[in-house]
């Protein structure tokens, strides 16, 4: 669903100012609509001092935390009776907290932009045709759920009942985002900084997996400048938001980045059966890797039919890299590979290779 263009834009933010809210922040000042955010003023406050700032909590009270652990309660004051032509809700993660939301801006807010996740969808691995956004759904017990289980368990599908939430609100002027990795720079995860960090240690670099696997993923500024584009056009549905405007593989995202920094490493390939049987783990231990026949690949053409648009990978290379330097306490692996590790599974590589 399409509007006519819509010039200067009221927009609400909630959250803004960790990873893909600045972005969303940063793109909207660059078009010059007048922002106000919303979040508890804990994280990043010194962000954006132009822009006007509403503080409260959205989370409702967590059942079977210590009292010590509990957030302080839900208090959404601050928007009552407040006029914005969109709301950016990028801190949704519980259907009755969505819920809460919808009820105090429904009727003062014309569009409900909702960041979700590709975590929606019951299977993402490999199949007969890409993940669409009319693909099958998770499922959890209990909707209201505020438990995420082990492992995230019920991450996917909250996600999906949140969707739900602001789509019966905002029965028109929905729009549902479900991104599937955000990377680049202020993402500390280390499932994308790995790598310049890594290219820029020089030596030799152990490379994941067939050359000719297709990677998946969005520059959190191609993003960010999207969400914008979606308001700024009233365009509502539902959107799978991933990269790219044609396939990028492994071979050439590793060459890209190797070029784009002047990087001195050496690949060497390793193959998925390899790292399969040493147990590592796709993306978070070994960013930008999933098994071939495990991936799973997803349509974004709606998303592109919306107006998207990818900035070149060597871009959000260099970008993420100038990032890193910028930082005094270096990247935060998590649960990266370390150099260590590397260094063995090069010389079992090796040592399997020779006979």
């Amino acid at each position: 669903m399409a509007a006519t263009w819509r010039a200067k834009q009221q927009i609400l933010i909630l959250g803004g100012t960790h990873f893909l809210g600045p972005a969303v922040v940063r793109a909207a000042l660059a078009k010059g609509h007048q922002l106000t955010l919303f979040n508890r003023g804990k994280t990043n406050p010194q962000l954006f001092p132009e822009v006007e700032k509403l503080h409260g909590q959205r989370r409702r009270p967590r059942p079977g935390r210590p009292a010590d652990k509990q957030d302080p309660p839900q208090d959404l004051t601050a928007l009552a009776d407040r006029k914005w032509d969109a709301v950016v809700d990028t801190s949704g993660f519980y259907t009755g907290e969505v819920e809460d939301m919808c009820k105090v801006l429904a009727g003062n807010v014309r569009q409900y932009v909702y960041v979700s996740s590709l975590s929606v969808y019951k299977d993402l691995e490999a199949n007969n045709k890409p993940v669409d956004e009319a693909s099958p759904l998770c499922e959890c017990a209990d909707k209201y759920t505020q438990d995420m289980g082990k492992e995230f368990a019920n991450y996917g599908a909250l996600k999906r009942y949140c969707e739900e939430a602001a789509a019966a609100a905002f029965p028109r002027t929905a729009t549902l985002v479900r991104p599937g990795y955000i990377v680049g720079p202020d993402d500390d995860s280390g499932r994308f900084a790995y790598w310049p960090a890594r290219l820029r240690d020089g030596g030799e670099c152990l490379a994941p997996g067939a050359q000719d696997n297709d990677l998946q993923f969005i520059d959190v500024n191609d993003l960010g400048e999207w969400i914008v584009h979606t308001i700024e056009a009233g365009i509502a549905g539902t959107f799978n938001a991933v990269g790219f405007a044609r396939p990028l593989t492994t071979g050439e995202f590793l060459a890209a980045a190797v070029a784009a920094l002047k990087s001195e490493c050496t690949l060497t390939w390793v193959d998925d059966a390899f790292l399969q049987a040493h147990e590592i783990g796709a993306w978070e231990q070994l960013p930008c890797w999933t098994p071939k026949e495990k991936n799973g690949h997803t349509s974004n053409q709606k998303m592109v039919a919306a107006g998207a648009k990818f900035r070149p990978i060597a871009d959000t290379i260099r970008a993420t890299d100038e990032w890193l330097q910028q930082q005094k306490t270096g990247l935060p692996v998590g649960k990266n590979l370390t150099r260590a590790q590397e260094r063995e599974l090069l010389a079992a590589w090796r040592k399997q290779k020779n006979g």
